[in-house]
């Protein structure tokens, strides 16, 4: 129980499976967290392009697999816990977006928890992207690019692609170009991606470390649901995190300390608790601001 508590918040925001060779392309993410301010942050994200599919996702968890891999495994040989909040880069995002070729079907994922096993969830997106294509042509980084625009989630897009680089493909959900996406906006630049690299992943695995000794070891199972189970599901989830865990936790448990630390598993959890509060509330601007209205209409 010590265990799959400790490893509880850094297993919560992976998922998946393949070993293979891939494509990473490097999207640079400008953002603005909160709809009532200018502020921007930026994050890097990458779209992971394999034969049968690509992954969406936020590097910063996959930047640190293996610096995470030596001090777990330091960890456990030692038998002392440490607390990984103050050695890890938390992400600014926990979705995946998968992409499966040829029919572009997109399922977006989050995880969970079930009692202390991490649960991915997630649900099919075929919502149509009816772009028009312009003549206007500009130069973005060393790319050729063409621009196109396109309504999408309450906001309008606007995106310049490369038919030098033959992949319909691009950031989050955004797909249907006669090439890859290099940069895509809206038109209140809330979002705003631009590619900044690729290179090839030889043996790719999408599974990182943490995934790799998540309890449960459900890999990149996933358990589809309606968009409506998913909203409410993972919108109950950000409010209490540890709901499902809780009724594992009893007194005795809490008050024992994790070993070789002074912190005891009931700190740890409000600790944790505390950071998964914050980290799903950092963000009031959601991409897609029809669905949040259309939810809030309810």
């Amino acid at each position: 129980m010590k265990k799959f508590a400790s490893l509880f918040l850094l297993t919560l925001f992976f998922a998946a499976n393949a070993q293979e060779t891939a494509n990473r392309f490097f999207y640079e993410l400008n953002f603005k967290p909160k709809k009532d301010s200018a502020r921007t942050e930026k994050v890097m994200m990458i779209l992971d392009i394999t034969k049968e599919k690509s992954i969406y996702r936020d590097y910063t968890m996959v930047a640190q697999d293996s610096i995470l891999k030596i001090q777990v495994e330091a960890m456990q040989k030692s038998g002392v816990f440490k607390d990984f909040s103050k050695m890890v880069t938390m992400p600014k995002f926990s979705e995946k977006v998968y992409k499966f070729y040829p029919d572009m079907k997109i399922q977006y994922v989050e995880r969970i928890s079930s009692g202390f096993t991490p649960l991915n969830i997630g649900y099919n997106d075929d919502t149509k992207l009816n772009w028009k294509i312009s003549n206007e042509k500009a130069k973005i980084g060393s790319y050729n690019t063409q621009k196109a625009t396109t309504e999408f989630g309450g906001r309008t897009w606007n995106a310049w692609f490369t038919p030098d680089i033959p992949l319909q493909d691009g950031p989050y959900k955004f797909h249907g170009l006669p090439g890859l996406i290099v940069k895509i906006e809206d038109d209140g630049k809330n979002y705003s991606w631009e590619l900044k690299g690729n290179k090839k992943v030889e043996n790719f695995n999408e599974v990182t470390y943490l995934e790799s000794i998540s309890p449960g070891g459900n890999g990149g199972k996933v358990q589809e649901v309606s968009r409506e189970k998913f909203t409410k599901t993972f919108t109950d989830f950000k409010k209490d995190p540890f709901a499902s865990a809780r009724p594992m936790l009893r007194p005795e448990m809490l008050s024992q300390k994790m070993p070789g630390s002074d912190m005891t598993i009931g700190d740890m959890v409000k600790q944790q608790e505390k950071m998964l509060k914050d980290f799903y509330g950092a963000n009031n601007n959601p991409i897609e601001i029809e669905v949040a209205a259309a939810k809030a209409k309810k």
